[in-house]
């Protein structure tokens, strides 16, 4: 279902995971602001995850997140069902099950018809009806650039939670979905992306990672993190300090996007991704090509996720992702060693 009553990106000059604040500088912000304790709290600010958990009971814990962000597409319903799926990511990259959701919705009273809200909200609920969680209301604010997104309630066994601290030596990286999101809206709006490389752009950030999430668990996976607004460096990079892991990534293993890598090599590369290099910082080890690295840097919209499977089990897991028929690209894209006192990002 789209809409075709108003263009959204009209209204923005940066859209999607790419609006994010540059990620050191968030880093800096938030440094000493302190949090509380409580021995139920089993996930919060302090190791840069994906959402917070808080233990109920020794059957349940509950997962809280919020995401949302200004349109990356004209179509109002496609930007609604992104941005869905885009918050629902993190309740199933640490291996939970969406329960409940909040609407967050940025719109102007006036200047945009209000139809255009109505498919935004109707494309969100969609993402929302995939996930089997359910909706509770929400909250609206008049602002000039419209923006929307959730905040989501999960709920997931204690034992069987997946953090970003959970990558242990030896194991291997395996990623669901390509990378190049933002090369590919960026590419979009310039004129210099085809029409089937959009479609298959907007394909992978309206896919949930539900299947992912619930192959992780029967594949014993304990690190992961999903793949957004830092890219996949920035990302790993938060893998690696939490797990106090190395992490090694073959580049020219890691699925990219139709025309992408061309659109980086010709010099199309959003500015995102020079924030998320800056990030990673000396961390970074790269004798990859400058477009790969950049791929790496490239600020995804509802990405994969990333997750570390016992070397044993990784080209199984491989298999099994290909086989729902939704992950084609999935592919085994590195490993993780252990060096006292490192932690590393090294691409070849």
């Amino acid at each position: 279902m789209k809409s075709a009553t108003f263009d959204l990106l009209t209204t923005v000059e940066y859209g999607g995971c790419s609006a994010k604040l540059d990620p050191a500088k968030l880093e800096e912000l938030l440094r000493d602001i302190p949090l509380p304790t409580d021995s139920r709290i089993l996930v919060d600010a302090r190791t840069h995850d994906d959402a917070g958990v808080y233990q109920l009971n020794d059957e349940t814990a509950l997962i809280v997140t919020t995401d949302f962000f200004p349109p990356l597409c004209s179509d109002a319903y496609t930007f609604g069902r992104i941005a869905a799926a885009n918050a629902l990511s993190d309740v199933y990259a640490m291996g939970g099950r969406p329960l409940l959701a909040l609407n967050l919705t940025m719109f102007p009273s006036a200047g945009i018809p209000a139809e255009v809200l109505v498919q935004i909200l109707r494309g969100g609920q969609q993402s929302i009806d995939e996930s089997g969680a359910f909706t509770m209301g929400g909250h609206t604010i008049d602002d000039a650039t419209p923006k929307y997104g959730l905040a989501v309630t999960g709920t997931v066994h204690p034992q069987h939670l997946v953090t970003n601290a959970g990558v242990r030596e030896g194991q291997r990286l395996v990623l669901t979905k390509p990378l190049g999101t933002g090369v590919a809206m960026a590419g979009h709006r310039l004129g210099l992306l085809s029409g089937e490389a959009y479609e298959a752009a907007i394909e992978q950030m309206c896919l949930l990672n539900k299947t992912g999430a619930e192959l992780m668990l029967r594949y014993g996976v304990k690190g992961a993190t999903d793949i957004t607004g830092f890219g996949l460096l920035g990302h790993a990079k938060e893998l690696a300090e939490a797990s106090q892991v190395t992490l090694h990534i073959d580049s020219q293993v890691v699925p990219a996007l139709p025309e992408c890598l061309q659109l980086l090599r010709d010099g199309c590369i959003p500015g995102a991704a020079f924030r998320n290099l800056r990030f990673v910082g000396e961390q970074l080890e790269a004798s990859c090509s400058t477009e790969y690295k950049m791929l790496l840097a490239d600020a995804q919209t509802s990405g994969g996720l990333l997750m570390a499977v016992d070397a044993d089990r990784a080209d199984a897991l491989v298999a099994d992702l290909h086989a729902t028929g939704l992950h084609p690209h999935a592919a085994v894209i590195g490993y993780a060693t252990a060096e006292e006192g490192k932690t590393r990002i090294i691409i070849t």
